[in-house]
Protein backbone atom coordinates (compact mmCIF):
# COMPACT_ATOMS: atom_id res chain seq x y z
CA UNK A 1 0.00 0.00 0.00
CA UNK A 2 1.59 3.61 -0.65
CA UNK A 3 2.56 5.86 2.17
CA UNK A 4 -0.41 7.99 2.97
CA UNK A 5 0.30 11.68 2.55
CA UNK A 6 2.30 13.39 -0.08
CA UNK A 7 4.47 11.56 -2.63
CA UNK A 8 7.19 14.50 -2.32
CA UNK A 9 7.42 16.68 0.37
CA UNK A 10 10.19 19.23 0.59
CA UNK A 11 11.12 21.28 3.64
CA UNK A 12 12.79 24.25 4.19
CA UNK A 13 15.69 23.12 1.76
CA UNK A 14 18.56 24.67 1.03
CA UNK A 15 21.30 24.20 -1.29
CA UNK A 16 24.46 26.15 -2.57
CA UNK A 17 26.21 25.13 -6.02
CA UNK A 18 29.98 26.44 -6.28
CA UNK A 19 29.88 27.68 -2.84
CA UNK A 20 27.27 30.00 -3.83
CA UNK A 21 23.66 29.90 -2.36
CA UNK A 22 21.33 28.28 -5.21
CA UNK A 23 18.03 27.16 -2.88
CA UNK A 24 16.83 29.07 -0.29
CA UNK A 25 14.78 27.49 2.13
CA UNK A 26 12.23 25.93 0.15
CA UNK A 27 9.12 23.85 0.59
CA UNK A 28 6.62 22.23 -1.60
CA UNK A 29 4.63 19.09 -2.14
CA UNK A 30 3.93 16.44 -4.86
CA UNK A 31 0.98 13.95 -4.74
CA UNK A 32 0.81 10.71 -5.99
CA UNK A 33 0.61 10.72 -9.62
CA UNK A 34 0.57 14.42 -10.00
CA UNK A 35 2.25 16.30 -12.66
CA UNK A 36 4.31 19.48 -11.25
CA UNK A 37 6.90 22.11 -13.23
CA UNK A 38 9.78 24.67 -11.74
CA UNK A 39 9.80 27.34 -13.72
CA UNK A 40 12.06 30.71 -13.79
CA UNK A 41 14.78 32.11 -15.32
CA UNK A 42 18.12 30.62 -15.76
CA UNK A 43 19.96 30.50 -12.70
CA UNK A 44 17.33 30.36 -10.22
CA UNK A 45 17.93 26.90 -8.67
CA UNK A 46 15.69 24.64 -10.80
CA UNK A 47 17.94 22.24 -11.75
CA UNK A 48 19.62 22.32 -8.53
CA UNK A 49 16.54 21.39 -6.62
CA UNK A 50 15.91 17.91 -9.07
CA UNK A 51 19.42 17.11 -8.92
CA UNK A 52 18.89 17.19 -4.98
CA UNK A 53 15.79 15.51 -5.36
CA UNK A 54 17.35 12.70 -7.45
CA UNK A 55 20.28 12.20 -4.73
CA UNK A 56 23.03 13.78 -7.33
CA UNK A 57 23.16 16.93 -4.87
CA UNK A 58 23.34 16.95 -1.13
CA UNK A 59 21.56 19.80 0.40
CA UNK A 60 23.16 22.29 3.31
CA UNK A 61 20.08 21.92 5.82
CA UNK A 62 16.28 21.06 5.53
CA UNK A 63 14.31 17.80 4.73
CA UNK A 64 13.40 16.13 2.12
CA UNK A 65 10.75 12.91 2.07
CA UNK A 66 9.45 10.04 -0.53
CA UNK A 67 6.52 8.03 0.30
CA UNK A 68 6.72 9.57 3.83
CA UNK A 69 10.70 8.14 4.40
CA UNK A 70 13.28 10.60 4.88
CA UNK A 71 15.20 10.54 1.52
CA UNK A 72 18.23 12.23 2.29
CA UNK A 73 20.18 9.06 3.62
CA UNK A 74 19.06 7.04 0.58
CA UNK A 75 21.22 6.67 -2.05
CA UNK A 76 20.28 7.75 -5.48
CA UNK A 77 19.90 4.19 -6.96
CA UNK A 78 17.37 3.31 -4.52
CA UNK A 79 15.08 6.18 -4.06
CA UNK A 80 12.94 4.62 -6.94
CA UNK A 81 13.08 8.14 -9.05
CA UNK A 82 13.07 8.37 -12.74
CA UNK A 83 15.28 11.15 -14.09
CA UNK A 84 15.62 12.28 -17.73
CA UNK A 85 18.15 14.13 -18.40
CA UNK A 86 18.46 17.56 -20.82
CA UNK A 87 21.62 15.53 -23.34
CA UNK A 88 19.81 12.39 -22.80
CA UNK A 89 23.03 9.94 -22.05
CA UNK A 90 22.22 7.30 -24.01
CA UNK A 91 24.64 4.83 -24.20
CA UNK A 92 25.53 4.70 -27.72
CA UNK A 93 27.48 1.15 -27.87
CA UNK A 94 23.61 -0.19 -26.89
CA UNK A 95 20.56 -0.80 -29.03
CA UNK A 96 17.89 1.07 -28.56
CA UNK A 97 16.29 -1.87 -26.47
CA UNK A 98 19.41 -2.61 -23.90
CA UNK A 99 19.12 1.09 -23.40
CA UNK A 100 15.57 1.18 -22.26
CA UNK A 101 16.26 -2.17 -20.39
CA UNK A 102 19.73 -0.62 -18.84
CA UNK A 103 17.71 0.33 -15.01
CA UNK A 104 15.83 -3.18 -14.84
CA UNK A 105 18.83 -5.48 -13.61
CA UNK A 106 16.20 -7.30 -10.84
CA UNK A 107 13.73 -9.01 -13.67
CA UNK A 108 15.62 -11.81 -15.45
CA UNK A 109 16.14 -11.49 -19.54
CA UNK A 110 13.08 -12.35 -20.64
CA UNK A 111 11.41 -10.30 -18.35
CA UNK A 112 13.54 -7.13 -19.08
CA UNK A 113 13.42 -7.57 -23.08
CA UNK A 114 9.10 -7.76 -22.47
CA UNK A 115 9.33 -4.74 -20.55
CA UNK A 116 11.49 -2.81 -22.80
CA UNK A 117 9.35 -3.52 -26.17
CA UNK A 118 6.28 -2.99 -24.25
CA UNK A 119 7.54 0.78 -23.11
CA UNK A 120 8.96 1.31 -26.39
CA UNK A 121 5.78 0.77 -27.91
CA UNK A 122 3.46 3.10 -25.51
CA UNK A 123 6.06 5.80 -26.59
CA UNK A 124 5.29 4.89 -30.51
CA UNK A 125 8.88 3.28 -31.11
CA UNK A 126 7.69 -0.09 -32.25
CA UNK A 127 10.07 -1.91 -34.98
CA UNK A 128 13.29 0.35 -33.27
CA UNK A 129 14.31 -2.00 -30.45
CA UNK A 130 17.32 -3.38 -32.76
CA UNK A 131 18.49 0.11 -33.78
CA UNK A 132 21.21 2.19 -32.37
CA UNK A 133 20.95 5.78 -30.78
CA UNK A 134 22.66 6.93 -33.99
CA UNK A 135 20.48 5.42 -36.14
CA UNK A 136 17.43 7.49 -35.03
CA UNK A 137 15.97 11.18 -35.16
CA UNK A 138 16.31 13.78 -32.33
CA UNK A 139 12.64 13.08 -31.25
CA UNK A 140 13.20 9.18 -31.57
CA UNK A 141 16.35 9.38 -29.30
CA UNK A 142 14.46 11.80 -26.81
CA UNK A 143 11.55 8.90 -26.72
CA UNK A 144 13.98 6.50 -25.88
CA UNK A 145 15.69 8.34 -23.22
CA UNK A 146 11.90 8.50 -21.83
CA UNK A 147 11.06 5.01 -22.33
CA UNK A 148 14.37 4.49 -19.98
CA UNK A 149 13.43 6.31 -17.28
CA UNK A 150 9.72 5.03 -17.15
CA UNK A 151 10.41 1.26 -18.09
CA UNK A 152 10.81 0.14 -13.84
CA UNK A 153 7.67 2.20 -13.74
CA UNK A 154 9.44 4.55 -10.83
CA UNK A 155 6.10 7.10 -8.94
CA UNK A 156 8.20 9.73 -9.78
CA UNK A 157 9.78 11.04 -12.78
CA UNK A 158 12.16 14.21 -12.67
CA UNK A 159 12.90 15.73 -16.47
CA UNK A 160 15.52 18.32 -16.72
CA UNK A 161 14.42 20.48 -19.72
CA UNK A 162 14.18 17.43 -21.60
CA UNK A 163 12.52 19.19 -25.13
CA UNK A 164 14.32 22.08 -24.96
CA UNK A 165 16.88 20.41 -27.78
CA UNK A 166 13.75 20.17 -30.34
CA UNK A 167 11.68 22.35 -32.51
CA UNK A 168 8.56 23.87 -31.39
CA UNK A 169 6.19 21.15 -33.15
CA UNK A 170 7.96 18.22 -32.25
CA UNK A 171 8.51 19.62 -28.68
CA UNK A 172 4.50 20.20 -28.31
CA UNK A 173 3.57 16.60 -29.49
CA UNK A 174 6.05 14.96 -27.21
CA UNK A 175 4.94 16.90 -24.40
CA UNK A 176 1.39 15.81 -25.03
CA UNK A 177 2.22 12.71 -25.56
CA UNK A 178 4.28 12.26 -22.10
CA UNK A 179 1.60 14.14 -20.23
CA UNK A 180 -1.12 11.40 -21.12
CA UNK A 181 1.43 7.96 -21.06
CA UNK A 182 1.95 9.39 -17.40
CA UNK A 183 -1.71 9.87 -16.60
CA UNK A 184 -1.72 6.19 -18.21
CA UNK A 185 0.36 4.57 -16.03
CA UNK A 186 -0.41 6.68 -12.84
CA UNK A 187 3.56 8.28 -12.27
CA UNK A 188 3.68 11.88 -10.67
CA UNK A 189 6.39 13.81 -12.50
CA UNK A 190 8.37 17.02 -11.45
CA UNK A 191 9.39 19.03 -14.58
CA UNK A 192 12.01 21.93 -14.75
CA UNK A 193 11.79 24.77 -18.00
CA UNK A 194 12.14 28.07 -18.69
CA UNK A 195 9.11 28.12 -20.93
CA UNK A 196 5.77 28.80 -19.62
CA UNK A 197 3.69 27.54 -22.29
CA UNK A 198 5.08 24.81 -21.65
CA UNK A 199 4.81 24.30 -17.74
CA UNK A 200 0.96 25.37 -18.49
CA UNK A 201 0.57 22.71 -21.02
CA UNK A 202 2.26 19.94 -19.42
CA UNK A 203 1.45 20.15 -15.66
CA UNK A 204 -0.98 20.47 -12.81
CA UNK A 205 0.76 23.01 -10.34
CA UNK A 206 3.75 25.08 -11.69
CA UNK A 207 6.62 27.07 -9.19
CA UNK A 208 7.78 29.91 -9.93
CA UNK A 209 11.58 30.13 -8.62
CA UNK A 210 13.47 33.34 -8.43
CA UNK A 211 16.95 33.63 -6.58
CA UNK A 212 16.52 30.17 -5.16
CA UNK A 213 13.25 30.77 -3.53
CA UNK A 214 9.69 29.60 -4.23
CA UNK A 215 7.32 32.35 -5.05
CA UNK A 216 4.29 30.59 -5.50
CA UNK A 217 3.14 26.78 -6.02
CA UNK A 218 -0.33 26.90 -7.85
CA UNK A 219 -1.92 25.51 -11.08
CA UNK A 220 -1.28 27.61 -14.14
CA UNK A 221 -4.60 29.31 -13.80
CA UNK A 222 -4.02 30.50 -9.95
CA UNK A 223 -0.31 31.99 -11.01
CA UNK A 224 -1.86 33.75 -14.24
CA UNK A 225 -4.82 35.38 -12.72
CA UNK A 226 -3.97 35.31 -8.48
CA UNK A 227 -0.13 35.97 -8.91
CA UNK A 228 1.34 35.98 -5.17
CA UNK A 229 4.08 38.88 -6.35
CA UNK A 230 5.35 41.65 -9.03
CA UNK A 231 7.89 38.79 -9.64
CA UNK A 232 5.31 36.00 -10.36
CA UNK A 233 3.16 38.32 -12.15
CA UNK A 234 6.01 39.33 -14.32
CA UNK A 235 7.02 36.09 -15.54
CA UNK A 236 3.87 34.87 -16.08
CA UNK A 237 2.24 36.09 -19.19
CA UNK A 238 1.97 39.25 -20.01
CA UNK A 239 0.73 42.00 -18.61
CA UNK A 240 0.94 45.89 -17.14
CA UNK A 241 0.92 47.77 -14.14
CA UNK A 242 -1.97 50.08 -13.42
CA UNK A 243 -1.26 53.13 -10.86
CA UNK A 244 -3.99 52.95 -8.90
CA UNK A 245 -5.23 54.89 -5.41
CA UNK A 246 -7.21 52.90 -2.40
CA UNK A 247 -10.43 54.04 -1.88
CA UNK A 248 -13.10 53.35 0.30
CA UNK A 249 -15.43 50.29 0.50
CA UNK A 250 -13.02 47.83 -1.28
CA UNK A 251 -12.35 49.68 -4.43
CA UNK A 252 -9.20 51.03 -6.38
CA UNK A 253 -9.62 54.48 -8.67
CA UNK A 254 -7.23 53.94 -11.70
CA UNK A 255 -7.43 55.39 -15.26
CA UNK A 256 -9.70 53.35 -16.45
CA UNK A 257 -12.05 53.78 -13.53
CA UNK A 258 -13.11 52.73 -10.10
CA UNK A 259 -12.17 48.97 -9.82
CA UNK A 260 -13.74 46.62 -6.97
CA UNK A 261 -11.29 44.81 -5.16
CA UNK A 262 -12.38 41.20 -3.39
CA UNK A 263 -11.18 40.87 -0.15
CA UNK A 264 -9.60 43.31 2.29
CA UNK A 265 -6.67 45.61 1.05
CA UNK A 266 -3.55 45.61 3.26
CA UNK A 267 -3.15 48.94 2.65
CA UNK A 268 -4.77 52.01 3.88
CA UNK A 269 -7.06 54.40 2.08
CA UNK A 270 -5.60 57.09 0.05
CA UNK A 271 -2.63 54.14 -0.41
CA UNK A 272 -0.79 54.68 -3.81
CA UNK A 273 -0.51 51.30 -5.09
CA UNK A 274 -0.32 49.30 -8.73
CA UNK A 275 -3.33 47.39 -10.63
CA UNK A 276 -2.10 44.44 -12.79
CA UNK A 277 -3.94 44.20 -16.36
CA UNK A 278 -3.62 41.76 -18.90
CA UNK A 279 -4.03 42.01 -22.35
CA UNK A 280 -7.28 39.68 -22.16
CA UNK A 281 -8.83 41.70 -19.12
CA UNK A 282 -9.18 44.86 -21.43
CA UNK A 283 -12.03 44.63 -24.35
CA UNK A 284 -13.79 46.72 -26.99
CA UNK A 285 -16.38 48.39 -25.70
CA UNK A 286 -19.05 50.80 -27.66
CA UNK A 287 -21.09 52.36 -24.50
CA UNK A 288 -20.58 54.52 -22.19
CA UNK A 289 -18.60 53.00 -19.80
CA UNK A 290 -15.68 52.36 -21.98
CA UNK A 291 -12.93 54.54 -21.92
CA UNK A 292 -10.90 56.17 -24.91
CA UNK A 293 -7.55 55.85 -26.53
CA UNK A 294 -5.30 55.57 -29.15
CA UNK A 295 -3.37 52.27 -30.84
CA UNK A 296 0.00 52.77 -30.81
CA UNK A 297 1.25 49.50 -32.36
CA UNK A 298 -0.22 46.22 -33.28
CA UNK A 299 1.09 43.00 -33.19
CA UNK A 300 -0.53 39.79 -35.23
CA UNK A 301 -0.72 36.74 -33.82
CA UNK A 302 -2.73 34.81 -35.88
CA UNK A 303 -6.78 34.23 -34.28
CA UNK A 304 -5.82 37.65 -31.96
CA UNK A 305 -3.30 40.89 -32.67
CA UNK A 306 -1.90 42.25 -29.58
CA UNK A 307 -2.83 46.46 -29.31
CA UNK A 308 -0.41 48.59 -27.23
CA UNK A 309 -3.06 51.33 -26.33
CA UNK A 310 -1.90 54.85 -25.32
CA UNK A 311 -4.66 56.57 -22.40
CA UNK A 312 -5.15 60.52 -22.51
CA UNK A 313 -2.95 60.44 -19.86
CA UNK A 314 -0.01 58.81 -21.55
CA UNK A 315 -0.71 55.14 -19.67
CA UNK A 316 0.26 52.57 -22.16
CA UNK A 317 -1.66 49.18 -21.73
CA UNK A 318 -2.39 45.81 -23.93
CA UNK A 319 -5.32 44.61 -24.92
CA UNK A 320 -6.17 41.36 -27.39
CA UNK A 321 -8.37 41.21 -30.16
CA UNK A 322 -9.83 38.67 -32.17
CA UNK A 323 -7.82 39.29 -35.45
CA UNK A 324 -10.71 39.96 -37.79
CA UNK A 325 -11.37 43.36 -35.17
CA UNK A 326 -7.79 44.55 -35.97
CA UNK A 327 -7.57 48.11 -35.70
CA UNK A 328 -4.50 50.32 -37.04
CA UNK A 329 -1.79 52.25 -35.44
CA UNK A 330 -3.20 56.03 -34.90
CA UNK A 331 -6.81 54.79 -34.87
CA UNK A 332 -9.15 55.52 -31.56
CA UNK A 333 -10.61 52.87 -29.84
CA UNK A 334 -12.63 52.45 -26.31
CA UNK A 335 -12.25 49.87 -24.05
CA UNK A 336 -13.61 48.61 -20.71
CA UNK A 337 -12.04 46.36 -18.06
CA UNK A 338 -13.24 42.58 -17.69
CA UNK A 339 -11.71 41.61 -14.70
CA UNK A 340 -13.01 38.42 -12.85
CA UNK A 341 -10.44 39.40 -10.00
CA UNK A 342 -8.14 42.92 -9.32
CA UNK A 343 -4.92 41.67 -8.28
CA UNK A 344 -3.26 45.06 -6.01
CA UNK A 345 0.49 45.54 -5.66
CA UNK A 346 2.51 47.89 -3.06
CA UNK A 347 4.17 50.54 -5.04
CA UNK A 348 7.87 49.63 -5.97
CA UNK A 349 10.39 51.13 -3.41
CA UNK A 350 11.59 54.24 -4.63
Amino acid sequence: MPAPGPLLEIDRLSCSHAGQPAVAGLGLTLQAGELGCLLGPSGCGKTTLLRTIAGFHAPDAGHLRLRGQDALAVPPEKRGLGFVFQDLALFPHLTVADNVGFGLHRLDRGARQARSLETLALLGLDGLAARYPHELSGGQQQRVALARSLAPRPDLLLLDEPFSSLDADLRGRLRDDLRQLLRQLGIAALLVTHDQEEAFAFADRVGVMQAGSLLQWAPGFELYHRPATPFVASFVGEGKFLPARVLAGGRVATALGELPVQGELPYPVGSAVRVLLRPDDLVPSDGEDGIDSIVSAVAFRGAESLHTLRLADGTTLSALFPSHQQRAPGERVRVRPDLAHVVVFANEPA
